[in-house]
């Protein structure tokens, strides 16, 4: 062999011998798969950047993200079948409203030891709302964590400014922005013509939540453990609802608002922050967003709207899985999430807020009006329940809620009954 084919020969098994370390690191590395649910690509694409951000900055650990695809409870149910086959992602995302039932049956894991060892861990930085349901103990004197929140959201008053314009009427806001003017200006949009209608609302227990609460009323009692709708502010507020629709100022119940707004012909339309980036893209007029009007309770009403990123109890590696979901709700990749504008980061740092302020500069949104939403002088926690069925609760109240605004039931018969009706659907608690 010549002395150059020798040279060829040895630099060949020089570099062999450097891949295959390498190639055993990589082999080595410990997979992790995680899970959202996102609303369309453009989130895909968003949480598919933030996976591989954290994949490069980390040794040891290969990510893998799987878009969710199923829309609705349908999305949750995929979950809770995977976890059971034993298939199901180490982390993934779930509705605050879910973490209860989760937790209770078994399927994810109780972060709190975890989260003790972790010295950079701090429970303080996030909405107080959210880490309280996911601090709260499925038994009796045992502690826990179930996950930690991966965004916060809340509602605002989505207006046509041109329809205001053509009213000859104030924009939505300001110290006189309550449920007087609030009907006022949805009544006077409501004349600019047939195709027109001055206010909408999509039907599900948020929306006509937001009246209820406005009025002085609860779904629950103060421990979550029984209905709390049986008063005078439920029946005020299911009244001033419902005399919307009777006016024919609102869209009726249970029909889609979002595609008339979109086009042009609802003056006002009630939904969070989600809803934001598909305005941008889709609405052909000047819009923008203001807080919720003022109710009868004197002071500013809205939902805080929450998911978490919770750990699969069935995880091989749940010292890595605890990692990935503090990695997921860091300032830096909350900040990725949020410029995408369809969420608010679950981060209370003034850092955080402004991160979301600062979001979506080219829009001219009013940013603020959502802050101001989820720091509300009664601002009430999307609420999972631990001692009771809430979907089933949830169907309950919104069977009945939809009987009052189609006029088969009045507001004073839903209050008197529905508590009597859902008791049994509560557990008395540990």
């Amino acid at each position: 062999m010549s002395k150059r084919s020798m040279l060829v020969v040895l630099l060949a098994v020089f570099l062999l011998s450097l891949s295959v370390p390498l190639m055993s690191q990589a082999q080595g590395d410990v997979e992790l798969r995680w899970r959202t649910r996102p609303d369309n690509q453009a989130e895909i694409d968003v949480y598919t950047a933030a996976s591989q951000s954290i994949d490069e900055g980390w040794d040891g650990v290969s990510l893998v993200y799987e878009p969710g695809g199923s829309e609705g409870a349908g999305y949750q149910d995929v979950l809770i079948a995977e976890i059971e086959a034993g298939t199901a992602p180490d982390v993934f995302w779930i509705p605050g409203t879910d973490v209860a039932r989760f937790a209770q049956a078994g399927l994810i894991l109780n972060l709190s030891d975890l989260s003790s060892a972790d010295a950079d861990f701090n429970a303080a930085d996030f909405y107080a709302g959210p880490m309280g349901f996911l601090t709260t103990s499925a038994e009796a004197d045992v502690p826990a964590l179930w996950g930690l929140p991966r965004d916060v959201s809340a509602f605002a008053i989505y207006y046509n400014a041109d329809l205001f314009d053509e009213a000859g009427l104030d924009y939505p806001g300001g110290e006189d922005w309550n449920w007087e003017r609030f009907a006022e200006s949805a009544n006077a949009i409501n004349e600019l013509g047939d195709e027109i209608t001055g206010f909408g609302m999509n039907a599900w227990w948020a929306n006509w939540g937001y009246f209820i609460n406005s009025a002085g009323s609860s779904f629950f009692n103060e421990d979550f453990t029984a209905c709390g709708l049986n008063n005078e502010g439920t029946v005020a507020g299911l009244e001033a609802a419902k005399a919307l629709f009777d006016s024919g100022a609102a869209i009726p119940w249970g029909t889609d608002s979002e595609p008339p707004f979109l086009a042009g012909n609802v003056g006002m339309f009630l939904n969070g922050r989600w809803a934001t980036p598909g305005t941008i893209a889709n609405a052909d007029f000047n819009w923008n967003v203001a807080p919720l009007p003022i109710g009868p309770s004197g002071e500013a009403t809205n939902w805080l709207f929450w998911g978490a990123y919770v750990v699969n109890a069935k995880t091989a590696h749940p010292a890595e899985a605890w990692d990935l979901v503090t990695r997921l709700t860091s300032a830096e990749i909350q900040g990725q999430i949020s410029s995408l504008g369809a969420n608010i980061p679950s981060r209370a740092t003034q850092d955080a807020i402004d991160l979301f302020l600062g979001s979506l500069p080219d829009s001219g949104v009013n940013n603020q009006a959502f802050i101001d939403g989820t720091t509300a002088a009664d601002v009430r926690t999307e609420a999972p329940l631990f001692n009771g069925d809430w979907p089933a609760i949830d169907q309950a109240y919104g069977t009945g809620v939809t009987a009052v605004f189609n006029g088969e039931l009045s507001a004073q018969e839903f209050a008197d009954t529905i508590c009597d009706q859902v008791a049994p659907l509560f557990t008395s608690g540990s």
